[in-house]
């Protein structure tokens, strides 16, 4: 339950910031194909409404999660204050700009660990978290920029400071670093599960390899050019690489006799 009503807390500060976001763009967004179909480009939202929500919204949610855990709404307030830096100056900063970005993720990471009592916690998954929504974030600056081309710079400025050579540069870079953190995250002393002497935790790690691999193979091979999430929705592939690793831990987990791994 106390994960479920942080999740919630969480989602309605993330859409607040979505809808600063979008205020702050709305002129950019109506020059982007995709972006101008969006309720406040669109104009089917008013403005005024739009204000209110973006005021309302987080001072009740960090209100009542304030009254119920104190390090929940610290680190909700983190949260919204990065990412409203993001929308009106960082994300006009390179590399800052999705460095900020894949940090939101990482504080909700942190934001799931401060309601609950974890038994066997390791520091790895923050950053494998961390590495992962990197590399989907540079992933969709990625596609963006294949996908609006000479008009990429009109619907976001920090383009000017980025080309396809650096941002594959960056693709490879964190795609080997998420790999290895997730290794190190599955062989941790806290997280590593044995059975019989062998660490079952390490037979997740073939699902995560694939996932990595099959996405680089359908942007450049297959040249896609949708968002990573918009691949993940439409790729069985993807979708059946990421069941298996949850159902891989589900088993390891609850249906194996399991034995914690002695420190050496």
């Amino acid at each position: 339950m106390n994960v479920v009503l942080a999740c919630v807390f969480m989602i309605l500060m993330s859409g607040t910031v979505y809808i600063i976001n979008d205020l702050a763009d709305i002129e950019k967004d109506r020059q982007h194909p995709r972006k101008k179909f969006r309720p406040l480009a669109a104009g089917q939202v008013p403005l005024p409404l739009a204000r209110a929500a973006a005021v309302a919204i987080p001072i009740v949610t960090l209100a009542l999660a304030l009254a119920w855990n104190w390090k929940l709404a610290a680190v909700m307030l983190i949260y919204l204050v990065s990412q409203i830096a993001y929308s009106f100056y960082l994300k006009n900063v390179v590399i800052i700009d999705v460095l900020t970005v894949a940090s939101g993720f990482v504080l909700r990471v942190i934001a799931g660990v401060v309601v609950i009592q974890v038994a066997r916690f390791s520091p790895w998954l923050y950053t494998a978290a961390g590495l992962l929504a990197l590399f989907l974030v540079i992933s969709k600056r990625r596609q963006e920029l294949i996908n609006l081309g000479a008009n990429a710079v009109n619907t976001r400025p920090i383009f000017q400071h980025y080309n396809l050579p650096l941002l594959d540069d960056m693709l490879r870079m964190v795609t080997t670093s998420t790999l290895i953190t997730y290794i190190l995250y599955t062989i941790e002393r806290e997280t590593a599960i044995q059975v019989t002497g062998v660490n079952v935790t390490l037979a997740t790690v073939p699902f995560v390899l694939y996932g990595l691999f099959h996405y680089l193979y359908l942007i450049h091979v297959k040249e896609e050019s949708a968002p990573p999430d918009e691949v993940l929705l439409k790729d069985a592939r993807l979708q059946i690489a990421l069941v298996l690793w949850g159902i891989s831990y589900l088993v390891i987990i609850y249906g194996l006799p399991l034995i914690p791994a002695q420190p050496k």
